[in-house]
């Protein structure tokens, strides 16, 4: 098995960051229950509330009761 030249790791893992960046928008939500991470799982829970700042980082905004109170963040009417 040969290795992968990091200069050529590093491009992929730019093109990856950037790409999960155009996917995810500029809003996120993070279930806060152990183990859980994906939306449809324990929708009692609460969910940790991120968006992006200008330098493309995501920054904690809040904490929704809920999934329905999550989803009411990630899309505004």
């Amino acid at each position: 098995m040969s290795e992968e030249p990091l200069e050529e790791w590093a491009a992929r893992r730019d093109r990856r960051r950037t790409s999960d960046q155009q996917i995810t928008g500029t809003r996120r939500a993070v279930p806060l229950a152990p183990g859980i991470n994906a939306a449809h799982l324990a929708p009692d829970e609460p969910r940790l509330l991120l968006e992006r700042d200008g330098d493309g980082r995501w920054t904690p905004v809040g904490v929704a009761e809920n999934a329905a109170e999550a989803a009411a963040f990630l899309h505004p009417s």
